[in-house]
């Protein structure tokens, strides 16, 4: 991180893509061997499917129980965009707005969060180092 640091806040964003989604599948992993048969939270499909999209790819990704949230800045405080979203139990995802905190929707697939995610970005967001 230190290395994409020096070259640019775009650099730490990917780090950071990366980043979360190799840890998150390292978590999955161990979860399925520690517990198997117990569900694991759809955190890394929504990863994937939120990776798939260029304008949440622009913006600092970070988790923060299981809900995935986005920064607009590379560094902590961290300016969240649009809201969150939540990997339920039983394998559905809870949309909520940064402010006020509501929830937006309940969806049925990581994708379908994801779009109603970037319904509630702003048009612009910039990045900050």
């Amino acid at each position: 991180m230190a290395a994409a640091r020096r070259r640019g806040p775009a650099d730490v964003v990917e780090a950071r893509w990366q980043a979360l989604r190799l840890s998150w599948q390292w978590r999955h992993a161990v979860h399925r061997i520690r517990s198997p048969g117990r569900p694991f939270p759809g955190i890394v499909p929504l990863l994937e499917a939120a990776a798939a999209q260029p304008r949440l790819r622009r913006l600092f990704p970070f988790t923060s129980h299981f809900a995935l949230l986005f920064s607009s800045s590379t560094r902590y405080p961290w300016i969240v965009q649009a809201g969150s979203i939540e990997p339920l139990p039983n394998g559905r995802f809870k949309v909520r707005r940064r402010s006020p905190s509501a929830v937006v929707g309940e969806v049925e697939t990581a994708e379908e969060a994801v779009t109603l995610l970037l319904e509630l970005l702003p048009s612009t967001s910039d990045l900050r180092g």
